[in-house]
């Protein structure tokens, strides 16, 4: 037998690897010319600085499993993200917590009084908010919304957030006390050596063979079974449409010294084009001092056309009418499984992408043959 996987991220990395500990031979494709997917990372030519290629990537869990494996194959250093944000010239901390109210508003609010204020400040005539802008509005009110939510979004996705669904908004990170940690998980860290390390260690296997800078299509071999992390409407040829992205645009800073003074500040005004920038020495404290000089990216977001990376699906109402389609395609096609973000069309986390990837693997195990593979592991709908 012998399996192709298409992609070189954590998803395809991780299926990989654990078809080869089995025995079984792999050929791993990637029509880049790296491993890791967006997750890439490599020193900076002209710095030495570890540059997250793709934007930043930080590893956040609640999942001990995920937490294990991934420290099989690499050390992770502590991480915090501690992210800031600009608005209206002025510079807050994110995710809006009891400093940002104070600051914000002027005050000096204990956590029971911020929360009576935010309480108060909601608009409660919004009984079932059906639009992202409803939603912040029923949490937050007017106030904290414009600030540091509207115009981010606006840039963000490229569309007004009276039009985007509530559900994007599934959960509006607001804290009571002065905890400033972006995250809120148990297992926080950064790769030592970067992602792409942790990747290169996984494949370590004298049955995987890896072609990069080559296309699925190009390929005319027939396989036991195909496990595809690639965009699912272009594995069919876009037979029945393209699904949307949005997708980034990096714009390099290189400064002397330090340029910002930490790894991420937002940029929340509408009039300010980009949405972030990112200096990348700050995700490696340990070795940030090392650098005389150093890289920063301004972030820029947009719709994703045919020849660029797609980073997010954008999961609209025609977009998932039209998943719902390719979806029905790819049941009724055999010996291949889509998985991964682009393979079920839906935003992943590092974290979540690969404890999906172990259960695959689970899966593989308990599957009585390979013909019984299902198409999608997940149902991405």
């Amino acid at each position: 037998m012998r399996f192709c996987v298409v992609g070189a991220g954590f998803s395809g990395a991780i299926i990989a690897r654990h078809l080869s500990d089995k025995g079984y031979k792999v050929l791993l494709l990637d029509e880049r010319k790296h491993i890791a997917g967006n997750c890439h990372t490599e020193r900076d030519t002209s710095t030495g600085i570890m540059v997250h290629r793709y934007g930043p990537h930080i590893f956040h869990t609640a999942d001990k499993r995920v937490w294990d494996y991934v420290q099989q194959f690499g050390k992770f250093r502590p991480y915090i993200n501690r992210v800031k944000a600009v608005s209206k010239n002025c510079v807050y901390t994110l995710p809006v917590n009891l400093l940002t109210i104070n600051q914000f508003f002027k005050t000096t609010f204990s956590p029971k009084e911020a929360r009576l204020f935010i309480e108060q400040n909601a608009n409660k005539l919004i009984i079932d908010p059906q639009t992202f802008e409803e939603q912040a509005l029923s949490m937050i009110g007017s106030d904290l919304y414009k600030a540091f939510f509207e115009g981010y979004t606006k840039k963000q996705w490229g569309i007004d957030p009276k039009n985007l669904p509530s559900s994007i908004l599934k959960r509006l990170p607001l804290r009571f006390n002065y905890d400033d940690n972006y995250f809120n998980h148990p297992y926080q860290g950064m790769p030592e050596n970067g992602y792409t390390a942790i990747i290169e260690n996984i494949l370590k296997s004298k049955n995987i063979e890896i072609c990069l800078q080559t296309k699925f299509e190009d390929i005319e071999e027939n396989f036991s079974h195909i496990f595809y992390t690639g965009p699912i409407d272009r594995y069919f040829k876009f037979s029945l449409g393209h699904l949307g992205y949005r997708t980034l645009d990096f714009i390099r800073i290189d400064a002397e010294g330090d340029y910002q003074g930490t790894a991420v500040i937002n940029y929340c005004d509408y009039d300010i084009p980009f949405t972030r920038i990112s200096e990348h020495k700050h995700f490696a404290p340990w070795e940030a001092d090392n650098f005389k000089n150093t890289v920063a990216f301004k972030e820029y977001s947009r719709l994703a056309g045919k020849e660029d990376t797609p980073y997010y699906p954008i999961r609209l109402v025609g977009e998932k009418k039209l998943l719902e389609n390719y979806v029905e395609l790819a049941k009724n096609t055999s010996n291949v499984s889509f998985l991964g973000r682009l393979g079920t069309y839906r935003y992943l986390d590092m974290d979540v992408t690969i404890s999906e990837a172990l259960n695959v693997c689970d899966q593989i195990d308990k599957s009585l043959g390979i013909s019984e593979l299902p198409s999608f592991f997940v149902d991405p709908l």
